[in-house]
């Protein structure tokens, strides 16, 4: 026969291991989208809690009273909050790629409201942000990033944080350059062909200045950089994995920053 006992204490810690897991998802890529509904989001975090509970240790769990308890449960949240904000950063990266993008081929001015971030993006930075949700998807990197949330309960046990706000602003600076690095890769071919496009109208205003280069060049730098977004797309899956090294790159840093 077999005997479930769950007592307060065994309460008390699953809510511990909710408030990191749910604190996460909220903050993370995909799975914390505007558009993901809240019930689905308290339903992925409740189940994944009973799933770890048996499996979390517990022994760092000491508090004294209503205020210590509350403590903990504001160490955890934040623990999840970071977490969730390391992976849903490197987001940013496609973004502004694709803004200097749009900006270089002259449709900097063609926003588009996103109701997944609440604010006004540029077609191109939106296209290629969810061509990069769906290759998350796809290339199955929703369980790496759940996965993670998982395993910081062994490297970084319930109570067991030590914030290393140094470690953590440096984490920040690392990922503010390789946005650049990456973004300026991502935004390369285009800034190759816009920069022969430009040479290109330059000689003709020389040789023939009774033309109208500003009307002509917008027209023409709209065509070349859409050819050339559609001659690059192959290179999508390339530019994906770009951005989750640098996720999987990020999450670790954050996480080694809290221990």
């Amino acid at each position: 026969m077999l005997n479930y006992t769950f007592s307060l204490v065994d309460f008390e810690i699953l809510i511990l291991i909710l408030v990191r897991i749910s604190c996460f998802v909220y903050a993370a890529p995909f799975f914390g989208m505007k558009n993901v509904p809240s019930r689905v989001k308290i339903g992925l975090s409740f189940l994944l809690s009973i799933l770890i509970f048996p499996s979390v240790d517990q022994s760092a769990v000491t508090y004294t009273g209503m205020f210590g308890y509350a403590v903990i449960v504001l160490r955890e949240g934040i623990t999840g909050l970071l977490m969730g904000f390391a992976a849903n950063i490197c987001n940013s990266i496609i973004l502004f790629a694709g803004n200097i993008i749009d900006m270089d081929i002259g449709l900097s001015m063609v926003t588009e409201f996103d109701p997944t971030m609440n604010t006004q993006v540029t077609i191109t930075g939106n296209l290629y942000n969810y061509f990069i949700l769906l290759l998350l998807i796809a290339t199955n990197m929703h369980h790496v990033i759940l996965q993670a949330v998982v395993d910081s309960f062994t490297v970084i046990p319930i109570n067991g944080q030590i914030f290393n706000w140094d470690s953590l602003a440096g984490s920040m600076t690392q990922y503010m350059t390789d946005m650049f690095v990456i973004g300026f890769r991502i935004f390369l071919p285009i800034f190759a062909c816009m920069m022969i496009l430009n040479c290109i109208l330059g000689i003709l205003a020389k040789v023939a200045p009774q033309m109208n280069m500003f009307a002509v060049g917008m027209q023409m730098k709209i065509l070349v950089g859409f050819g050339v977004l559609f001659l690059t797309i192959s290179l999508l899956p390339g530019i994906a994995s770009f951005i989750f090294t640098e996720m999987k790159k990020m999450m670790v840093l954050f996480i080694e920053g809290m221990y």
